[in-house]
């Protein structure tokens, strides 16, 4: 169990650039930056807070999440139509499902307490400036 839990802190050991943030701009964004990990609700905080620092890394990193398991799902959603291996693939868009929920409840963590850190496996993309 231990092991299991210092695999999971290290998944979670992402590079944090919160300390190139306003403190201001942290503390009036957190909503936008919240939305920004719900699906399309993304846009939201894309226009309404484009000046905001804090609220385009969290934009990207939702971006970057909702394009990812669009692509997932698609793709496994695709392959369960084979047969035999259906199964398996319905399996694995399951869990994969279960991995961007918890992708995006850490990235609405970490933007409630006003951190700007990427998300694992897949924060280090940019597609936002």
């Amino acid at each position: 169990m231990a092991d299991l839990n210092q695999k999971l802190n290290d998944l979670n050991n992402t590079k944090d650039v919160t300390d190139q943030m306003d403190e201001k701009d942290i503390q009036d964004n957190k909503v936008m930056a919240i939305l920004a990990y719900l699906s399309w609700l993304v846009l939201i905080p894309l226009f309404a807070a484009k000046d905001s620092k804090f609220a385009r890394f969290h934009c990207n990193q939702g971006l970057v999440l909702a394009i990812c398991e669009i692509v997932v799902c698609v793709v496994l959603s695709i392959l369960t139509a084979i047969p035999i291996l259906g199964i398996l693939f319905s399996i694995l868009l399951f869990l994969a499902s279960i991995l961007f929920l918890v992708f995006a409840v850490l990235g609405i963590i970490n933007a409630v307490n006003g951190r700007a850190k990427e998300l694992p496996l897949i924060g280090s993309f940019k597609l936002l400036k």
